[in-house]
């Protein structure tokens, strides 16, 4: 099988995914990009993912300890635009989104 570098990890909200079939409701789509040591921990470089709101989306993806701390750190932009210090969970994700994890590093 080829491999692309978005790739469609499975869902850490099964039991919610489960709901929104049939509902007429579907979750916005979209690319995750990670940046310096989150790319590292994260061991890809960009996936493909789904989620209604920024919060959703991290805790669909701290799949491992490494990764857990990096976003705690990390900063994001959400189609371009930095996501500061709003709540992740106000923050909607539109269709197509694109989300970079800018974790913190050093030189400006």
């Amino acid at each position: 099988m080829d491999r692309t570098p978005t790739e469609t990890r499975g869902s850490r909200h099964a039991d919610r995914d489960t709901a929104y079939e049939g509902s007429g409701l579907s979750m916005a789509t979209g690319t995750i990009r990670y940046w310096a040591a989150a790319k590292e921990a994260a061991g890809v470089p960009e996936e493909a993912a789904a989620a209604d709101t920024l919060a959703d989306l991290l805790a669909g993806i701290g799949r491992n300890a490494a990764l857990e701390r990096v976003l705690r750190r990390s900063s994001f932009l959400v189609d371009g635009a930095p996501a500061g210090t709003r709540d992740p969970a106000a923050i909607t994700l539109p269709e197509g989104f694109v989300v970079e994890v800018l974790p913190p590093f050093a030189g400006g």
